[in-house]
């Protein structure tokens, strides 16, 4: 409820009028509100519930989650992805697809803006397998931003396409080790800045839509998907986005 939801109100909000902290709540609050109530169906064909089974990280062997509660069987999930709707002007019709999860191959935290095609491509998409542009924003490990662009080779004699990527790495760049989440949220309780923690309407409107989720899954009893500890998660995360023709990034 409340990690990924950030990062869907930071990423969605339109520009706060000044970076006081309830300037930049209020903009956060007005996306937790346009977002798409979930009915049952949706519930049904946009969330996935994963649990992690036994595996292997990094080379060493780990136990499954009800390994971990010595055998006891539960539903409680470890890995959720969401398809979900922003209902205003400015998102609206534009998918955001939402992952997270325990035990997956990598930790980090990114966030991946895919561009639009072009209305019209000059380019025979078959013979140079043109992909969209994207913008990664990683949080962590390895704060930095990457934009990747189709770009021509060079050289003459063809007309060769491939994705090429313009990276920033904080840490290369400005030679500073920055924080990590934690201790950038306790210097801001220090500073009294409260502008990056939830206000009491922010927990309520994230929770009300949430609620709706969960209620859906008691009631449809949707099953908790077993995945591989060490892996992306559940196959049926991968088919959430099959089914758009778009896939996890990076790929699963």
């Amino acid at each position: 409820q409340n990690h990924i939801m950030q990062l869907v109100c930071l990423i969605a909000m339109e520009p706060p009028s000044s970076l006081h902290h309830d300037s930049v709540r209020d903009e956060k609050i007005k996306v937790l509100r346009s977002l798409r109530p979930m009915t049952a169906d949706d519930v049904r064909n946009n969330t996935v519930r994963g649990q992690y089974a036994a595996g292997a990280i990094d080379g060493e062997s780990v136990p499954g989650y009800p390994d971990e509660l010595n055998g006891a069987e539960s539903s409680t999930e470890t890995f959720v992805a969401l398809k979900v709707e922003i209902d205003n002007w400015r998102w609206s019709n534009v998918p955001f697809y939402l992952r997270t999860g325990k035990r997956l191959k990598e930790k980090h935290s990114e966030i991946v803006v895919e561009f639009e095609d072009v209305p019209h491509s000059i380019f025979p998409e078959q013979e140079y397998n043109l992909q969209p542009n994207r913008l990664t924003i990683r949080l962590q490990p390895d704060e930095g931003v990457k934009l990747t662009l189709m770009a021509k080779e060079p050289g003459p004699g063809g007309f060769d396409l491939r994705p090429v990527s313009l990276d920033l790495s904080f840490e290369e760049t400005f030679g500073v080790c920055y924080p990590d989440a934690y201790e950038r949220l306790l210097m801001e309780v220090l500073r009294g800045n409260p502008a990056l923690f939830m206000r009491r309407d922010e927990v309520e409107a994230a929770w009300h839509w949430v609620d709706s989720i969960i209620a859906g899954w008691e009631q449809s009893k949707q099953k908790v998907e077993s995945y591989v500890a060490g892996s992306w998660g559940p196959t049926a995360s991968s088919v959430l986005l099959d089914r758009d023709g778009r896939a996890w990034y990076p790929d699963t």
